[in-house]
């Protein structure tokens, strides 16, 4: 579950968490890093780094981010393809959007009691074929293994006409 501090809806820097190591990088990671960074840390809206879809080089170390690499401001031309143009950059003040709580749920009871008490909850999947493949209903599969490769958002439970 990721509450919010700071109630504005903002959207959330996606590259800063990869920036900081905060869960994972473009190759895949740990959703609850990213919750335990936006509680400890806090992340800034999406204006402070524009993402690129990249990790960065040389890849960061968890726990430790500069500045610069979280919000910044740079000189005019933009720079060009597969450079860093860094030194024409340098770091910015920014607000920082902390969850107010993160915690586990687990089990469809657990999960609508959350639902019921504080809203959308975050949920990891493994994404299948079969479910590559879902077009409507109700979505169901069993494995005895689970590889969750996908965070989802889960909204509500039960039929809504």
């Amino acid at each position: 579950m990721l509450g919010n501090k700071n109630p504005t809806p903002v959207a959330l820097d996606a590259q800063v968490i990869i920036n900081c190591g905060a869960g994972g990088g473009c190759d895949g990671g740990n959703p609850a890093g990213v919750y335990e960074y936006a509680f400890k840390q806090g992340i800034p809206d999406s204006s402070c780094e524009q993402y690129v879809a990249k990790d960065p080089f040389p890849l960061p170390i968890p726990g430790f981010c500069d500045d610069i690499v979280q919000c910044k401001d740079c000189t005019w031309p933009p720079c060009p393809a597969n450079e860093t143009c860094q030194d024409k950059c340098w770091a910015v003040d920014y607000k920082p959007y902390y969850a107010k709580n993160y915690f586990s749920v687990q089990g469809a009871d657990q999960m609508k009691a959350e639902l019921a008490k504080n809203g959308p909850i975050a949920c990891g999947i493994e994404v299948t074929p079969k479910f590559e493949n879902y077009t409507t209903g109700i979505y169901s599969e069993f494995k005895d293994w689970i590889s969750i490769n996908h965070e989802i958002s889960v909204v509500g439970y039960g039929v809504d006409s």
